[in-house]
């Protein structure tokens, strides 16, 4: 059998208090790692789509024998 003191509520308030601050700052770095995560995907897909709208890089044209100078 728990025996109350008076102080019941108080540390009950306590209690309360605490662990409001320890899921509010819990949930804060919780959303700030994400948030880094998502800012960090969107520059890598725009990195990607950078490179798409780009012009391919040219390969080095290989040597064709079969094809007359004036061929184009």
């Amino acid at each position: 059998m728990v025996q109350s003191d008076g102080n019941d509520s108080v540390d009950s308030k306590q209690d309360t208090t605490d662990m409001a601050l320890f899921v509010q700052n819990l949930l804060q770095q919780m959303m700030g790692s994400r948030i880094d995560e998502l800012e960090q995907s969107i520059n890598d897909l725009k990195a990607e789509m950078g490179a798409e709208n780009s012009p391919p890089p040219v390969p080095p044209a290989e040597k064709d024998d079969s094809k007359s100078p004036n061929e184009s």
